[in-house]
């Protein structure tokens, strides 16, 4: 979604803010815009349609000098892709801009009642009427305070919006207010900061503030002060961020995909850290961050999830089913809320998101709570909207993750989906691991075998070639890899716009059977487990009728293999693992389809980084 940068202090703000706009550029580039309070003591607004470049290239012979400002780039929800539709917007005095992430749902009324009173809008968006609204309330009342007009605006708001106001007449502040979509402020030596994300006030200071929900902040160089929108103060306290600001940065890498790729063995480390010892099997229930409590007294599971993180999910259900013995359900968070779910207080909800502010699945969470039911969140940001709203938080560690298409995220949702297994099983059990147990000593070796599976990487690239004209392409998996064929599927979905579907094997008869012949290219995946005989029968339908088949295969295979069009081996770890090292190959493989295509891996058409609005 949106990218939103504010900063008052001493520096230039211009350059603060497209720094910080570019550290967000993932969450949308179909429009970038800045308004900056210069010596004059006006708002000067420079704006350009599609990526922030060419923002950059506008400014270079003309950037608005002074030291408050506020910016933006643009994932299109109300309005087509335009100069005109790009933040900030203006009230029709010029005295106010406001920016935003998210959708104000009753604009329209709100835009009739302005439009009737004689206001002009010179865009299509819904953010266009909040500044309109905030600037006819301040006519209407002219020696109101600043504070005063906004609550009075923010009160006739309906929708999930996170909002950045900026008024020449109050130029030591800056505005912010929060329902839904993430806001994070952050405090230096007299200069403050406003944010939708940290990455982008890493460089500047690691002490943040996250609003909550109904929480209007006014950031100045003196400090920050919270209050909800009636009025009343808010104590919100500081959070230190252990993120290094380098580490979202390329590193040398042609893009943060493939960086981020080729991080997943480490942040799998990460991801594990102390939440169990290699060494005696034993958990240790402060690292899991999910009392055992919960798991101990729940009847069954409900996860909740969109996108990647559903997948992972899927993953996560058979897992806990084979290892806890736990009955789980896996939802669309998107359809959850609306479905009139049963779950009550023995029915944990597991909320699965790498942002940890995606719309649909903190409002699932919300809803599950109202019911009663304890939640536990699967997230990679601390102090996130999830984060602050379950009862207990299983942290990924997968550290910031750039590219809209997710790689390192998925893989540590795995990993910490294999272990809260196993830690269930352990609380419900009262039988700890043996450090001699196969998934023990497979998770001590998972980051050799994720290593040896991205040196496929070249014969990847090379088949990559035969790819980057296919229309469609069809991924089989069976059990946990079933999962990971939709996985598959998706990341070239995303970035290589070649259609793909990730199906069950045994499922190819019911239909897409129809679909094969010579044209048509078949990955199947074929990791020796208890399924493997079934696959490799399916495998040999898609070869009757002629399909092209390209086989990810355990190592020592000969049937698979043999009948493959292409056969390619991964590392064998323990089969509860073993989606872990499966999924890589085909993050690669969909990387180098979509650069040999053209496609902009890193972001591609249509899509943002976090999704936080319905």
């Amino acid at each position: 979604m949106c990218g939103i940068v504010g900063y008052v202090g001493s520096r230039p703000a211009t350059p603060v803010l497209i720094d910080g706009l570019r550290r967000m550029e993932y969450r949308g580039y179909d429009s970038a815009g800045i308004a900056v309070i210069g010596a004059d003591g006006a708002l000067h607004v420079k704006r350009a349609e599609g990526k922030l470049g060419n923002l950059a290239a506008r400014l270079t012979p003309d950037a608005p000098e002074g030291t408050v400002g506020i910016g933006h780039t643009r994932w299109a929800t109300h309005g087509r892709p335009s100069e005109e539709n790009a933040h900030p917007h203006r009230d029709a005095s010029g005295r106010i801009v406001v920016i935003h992430n998210g959708i104000i749902e009753n604009f329209l009324p709100l835009k009739r009642e302005l439009l009737a009173a004689g206001v002009s809008f010179a865009s299509e968006t819904d953010t266009e009427v909040v500044a309109q609204a905030l600037g006819a309330a301040r006519r209407a009342a002219p020696g109101r305070p600043f504070a005063e007009v906004v609550r009075g605006v923010l009160a006739r708001l309906t929708g999930m919006y996170a909002l950045v106001i900026l008024s020449a007449d109050e130029p030591e502040a800056i505005y912010a207010a929060k329902w839904g979509p993430p806001i994070v402020l952050g405090q230096g030596d007299g200069e403050g900061f406003v944010a939708s994300d940290p990455t982008a006030l890493l460089p500047w200071t690691r002490d943040l503030v996250f609003l909550e929900d109904g929480d209007l902040a006014r950031v100045t160089v003196a400090g920050i002060e919270v209050t909800g929108f009636d009025g009343t103060p808010r104590a919100r306290a500081p959070r230190r961020a252990t993120w290094d600001a380098v580490s979202a940065e390329k590193g040398g890498y042609p893009h943060f995909m493939l960086k981020e790729i080729a991080e997943q063995p480490t942040v799998v480390v990460e991801t594990v850290g102390h939440k169990i010892s290699l060494e005696t099997g034993r958990f240790s229930e402060d690292a899991m961050g999910v009392p055992a409590r919960l798991l101990a007294e729940v009847e069954r599971i409900h996860v909740v999830a969109c996108g990647t993180s559903w997948h992972a999910g899927l993953v996560g259900k058979f897992l806990l089913e084979e290892v806890a013995r736990v009955p789980t359900e896996v939802d669309y968070a998107s359809e959850f809320r609306y479905r009139a779910p049963i779950v009550g207080p023995r029915t944990l909800v597991v909320g699965i998101s790498q942002s940890g502010e995606t719309a649909d699945t903190v409002a699932a969470l919300q809803e599950a709570k109202r019911q009663g039911a304890p939640t536990v969140g699967v997230v990679n940001v601390p102090g996130s909207a999830i984060a602050r709203l379950v009862d207990g938080v299983l942290a990924t560690h997968a550290g910031p993750e750039i590219g809209v298409a997710s790689t390192k995220a998925f893989t540590t949702q795995l990993v910490a989906l294999a272990l809260l297994a196993y830690y269930a099983k352990g609380v419900r059990t009262g039988v700890p691991l043996e450090p001699a147990d196969p998934f023990l000593v497979s998770l001590g070796r998972l980051p050799a075998a994720m290593r040896k599976a991205l040196e496929l990487d070249h014969a990847l690239e090379k088949l990559s070639r035969t790819l980057q004209d296919s229309r469609d392409v069809l991924y089989l998996g069976r059990g946990t890899h079933f999962p990971i064929a939709l996985e598959g599927a998706l990341k070239l979905k995303e970035i290589s716009y070649i259609h793909a579907e990730g199906y069950p094997a045994g499922e190819m008869k019911h239909g897409p059977i129809a679909l094969i012949d010579r044209d048509l290219t078949v990955i199947g995946l074929a990791p020796r487990d208890a399924l493997y005989e079934k696959v490799a029968s399916n495998l040999r339908e898609v070869k009757a009728r002629d399909g092209r088949l390209v086989a990810f295969v355990a190592p020592g295979d000969e049937d698979v293999a043999e009948m493959a069009d292409v056969a390619l081996t991964v590392p064998e770890v323990h089969p509860h693992l073993q989606p872990v090292v499966s999924v890589l190959p085909l993050q690669l493989l969909a990387y180098h389809v979509a650069r040999r295509r053209g496609c902009d891996v890193d972001q591609p058409r249509n899509l943002a980084k976090s999704v936080t609005v319905e």
